[in-house]
Parts: structure tokens; C-alpha cells; sequence
């Protein structure tokens, strides 16, 4: 389970988080909604110790992150899988060397690794890619390498920083599928960060919606969408101010 506790993160004395409190179940996907800039990645990135929290914490498993040394963040980061939002891969390495970059790392044998790429690439539909570089990928395609490389780790969390921005509905739609195919598959607990709604009500067990540093509402996709909040029932239905 992934517990934010009172998180609270400011930049230059701007407030971003402010009180932000989410509990995550083991199986579900969580999705956190909110307009940009309000800090939905910034949330995201305190799970993995990217950033440390200036009040507050994130409970995974029990553990408070932020009391984490050295080798045990090393561990709880084995442990989750991050597909950032540009997919963030290595431009001069081959799709399957970004895949076993990570695997390397933990020692496994020539054979567990080519294993695990083959396994983790046929999940998202690109068996075949493993020789050609990122250039040669549209955008889709990145995003779909960037997910194989996070289930290639076998996780038992995997965390989306706006897995579907900037892809047309074909391809976002695509992605979404996958993401609930992972989830099937692996029986991992997820959280996507995203503002497409669509998206949202695909993969979504539970949505939250963060607003002004906190987490305005938090339901299942038919209680958001029924929801009689003004600020949430604004920004699902895309309503300018």
C-alpha cells in the first residue's frame, strides 16, 4: 500500500502541496486528476525520494520514504516502476538495451534478461523492436517501450506521470489498454497522473482529484462522474472559468 500523509512541498515559497493525503490499496489503480501545474507530478516523484517533501511523507509498505538511507531507497526503487511522461529513454541505446539497462543492475544472467525484454516487450505489442533505436519510434511507440521497460523490473507498483499527453486518441487509447492489460497481467497497484478524463474512466479503479495543494475529492469513476462538486464537475467536463 502507498499512503501520502499530510505531504506539503513548496518551490521558491510557492506552495504546491499543501496538505496533500492519499491512500493507494494494494491491486487497484489509483488516478490523480488536477489542472496543470498544481503539482500531480510533483506528488508522484515524492514515492521514489526524486524529491524530498518539505512536511509530511509517503508510507510505502510501511516505510516512511523520507526516513530511507542510501540502500534502502535502493531497494524500495526495485520494488516500483516509473514511466515518465516523455518515456525518457537513452536516444544511443537500442530498445532492448534500454530495457535491460535496469535488469543488468540486479545480476541476472545473459538468458533471465533476454527473457525478461522479449516477455516485457510481446506485453505491449512491439516483439521485434528490440534492435532499432528510439529515433527510429513514433511517439506511441516510445511511450509503449517506456511501460515494457518498467514491467520488464517486475514491480509490484508502477507509477504513470501522464502516460497519454501528446498522442492523438488512437494511439492514447492504445496506451490505456495497455496499461489495464499490465494491471491483469501483473497484478501490480498502480497510479497514473493524468488530466484526460477519458483516460481516467478507462484505467481508473478510484480517481482523485487534486486542487490548491489537496486532494478536493477522491471516488470511483461513477462517483466522480455524479459528483456534485463544482470545481471537480468543472474540470471533467472541460468548462472554462
Amino acid at each position: 500500500m502507498i499512503e501520502f500523509q499530510d505531504l506539503r512541498k513548496a518551490f521558491d515559497g510557492r506552495p504546491v502541496l499543501e496538505g496533500f493525503t492519499l491512500r493507494v490499496q494494494d491491486g487497484e489503480t489509483t488516478v490523480i486528476i488536477g489542472y496543470s501545474g498544481t503539482g500531480k507530478s510533483v506528488a508522484l516523484k515524492h514515492v521514489v525520494g526524486l524529491l524530498q517533501a518539505d512536511a509530511g511523507d509517503v508510507i510505502v509498505d510501511g516505510r516512511a520514504v523520507s526516513t530511507l538511507d542510501r540502500a534502502a531507497l535502493t531497494a524500495l526503487r526495485r520494488e516500483i516502476g516509473f514511466v515518465f511522461q516523455f518515456a525518457a529513454l537513452f536516444d544511443s541505446m537500442s530498445v532492448f538495451d534500454n530495457l535491460a539497462l535496469g535488469l543488468r543492475r540486479r545480476e541476472l544472467s545473459d538468458d533471465e534478461i533476454a527473457e525478461r525484454v522479449a516477455e516485457a516487450l510481446a506485453l505491449v505489442d512491439l516483439t521485434g523492436a528490440e534492435d532499432r533505436y528510439p529515433a527510429e519510434l513514433s511517439g506511441g511507440m516510445r511511450k509503449r517501450v517506456g511501460i515494457a521497460r518498467a514491467i520488464a523490473l517486475r514491480p509490484r507498483y508502477i507509477l504513470y506521470d501522464e502516460p497519454t499527453t501528446g498522442l492523438d486518441p488512437v494511439t492514447a487509447a492504445v496506451i490505456d489498454q495497455l496499461m489495464v492489460r499490465t494491471r491483469e497481467h501483473l497484478r501490480v497497484t498502480g497510479i497514473v497522473v493524468t488530466h484526460d478524463m477519458r483516460s481516467a474512466y478507462t484505467v481508473g479503479d478510484r480517481i482523485a482529484m487534486l486542487y490548491e495543494g489537496k486532494i478536493r475529492q477522491v471516488g470511483t469513476v461513477a462517483q466522480i462522474q455524479e459528483t456534485e462538486d463544482p470545481v471537480v464537475r468543472q474540470f471533467i467536463e472541460g468548462r472554462p472559468t
